[in-house]
């Protein structure tokens, strides 16, 4: 009997032994190993496609025009953990803009106050998603922000109508086109947000609680876990980040109208879900996401110097948009099946 306890024991030692030591194998089988190699491969395709690819001053204005939209990935990518969605994040953006173009040309607002402005009204645009989503319950995300996509750019239609605002101080364009010691601000500013936000999600205990509310709603409810509270946080998060994308989009063109920002939200989805985020929800890391920023904003660079059509753009990224949902449920399903067969064996 004894002998027999002390086999256990050491069975018990070596299972755990073994799930602490670490698998070079798992490591380099991450999804976002499988990212930079297709990075690399977008490179090296729009190399071959075309002699001004790789030119340094070209990547870098390319960054500056793709790098925008990156900011709202940041918080999409907690929305899409917590298994919802918003896709009313490019009416924000319109609406945080034109407020702020209509402020300082209109109404003689300083620009200084005019920015602080569009801040809280792309955190009020998202604070308003996350009431409504906690508030009314039995309607889903998608539906709540469809709402609010129409009448965010809806508002920002009945402020400026068809005209486009500008004449922005010429300091302003230091947001859009200014660089710090050659690199672009944009990208400061961006690299300074993904490290604020990685720790965030991965290294806190709002973090923690984000992701188990992804797993299980209801038991992290019952686990003392402020359920609604955090909803509201990360959809506001998501306002704030829209305006935050609009303050360079508007700098960047140096003018805005209501209808900037048109169809954002897909991009931003498809970087999300191309980052490894699982759409059920609990899964992916913000690394991934950062990483597919990259990818999807050469990509769509690449192929315009070849003039390749917005619309074939559109259709590539629902493409990785398709692969980036389905590969993972392939790993799934071939795991499953394979540990099937495992136990018809035994």
């Amino acid at each position: 009997m004894e002998q027999r306890t002390l086999d256990q024991n050491e069975y018990v030692q070596r299972t755990l032994k073994n799930k602490q030591e670490f698998s070079l194998k798992k490591f380099f089988l991450q999804w976002e190993w499988l990212l930079i190699l297709v990075f690399l491969l977008v490179i090296v395709i729009n190399t071959s496609l075309s002699p001004y690819f790789l030119n340094a001053a070209g990547l870098r204005d390319a960054t500056m025009v793709f790098l925008d939209k990156g900011f709202i990935v940041f918080p999409m990518v907690m929305i899409m953990i917590l298994r919802d969605i918003d896709i009313s994040v490019g009416s924000t953006v319109a609406l945080s803009s034109v407020i702020m173009a209509t402020l300082y040309n209109t109404l003689n607002v300083p620009m200084g106050a005019a920015l602080v402005i569009c801040l809280l009204v792309g955190a009020l645009c998202g604070l308003i998603n996350g009431l409504l989503i906690v508030k009314f319950k039995e309607l889903s995300a998608v539906i709540v922000t469809l709402a609010t996509m129409i009448l965010y750019r809806g508002i920002a239609y009945v402020i400026l109508e068809d005209q486009a605002s500008g004449n922005f101080p010429e300091w302003f364009s230091f947001f859009g086109w200014g660089s710090v010691a050659g690199i672009p601000f944009i990208l400061i500013a961006f690299t300074i947000l993904a490290i604020v936000f990685t720790l965030l999600l991965h290294k806190t205990t709002f973090g923690r609680q984000v992701y188990a509310m992804g797993n299980n709603d209801t038991a992290s409810r019952f686990s003392g876990v402020r359920v609604d509270r955090i909803k509201v946080i990360v959809f506001t998060l998501a306002g704030l980040m829209a305006a935050i994308t609009a303050i360079f989009l508007a700098s960047r063109m140096g003018s805005t109208r209501p209808n900037v920002a048109m169809m954002y939200e897909l991009d931003v989805i498809a970087m999300v879900a191309l980052g490894g985020i699982s759409t059920a929800g609990g899964k992916g890391r913000m690394i991934g996401a950062i990483i597919a920023v990259f990818i999807i904003g050469y990509l769509q660079y690449g192929l315009g110097l070849i003039n390749i059509p917005s619309q074939t753009m559109l259709i590539i990224i629902g493409l990785l948009l398709l692969v980036s949902v389905a590969v993972p449920k392939m790993k799934v399903n071939w795991k499953f099946k394979k540990s099937g067969s495992k136990r018809k064996l035994e």
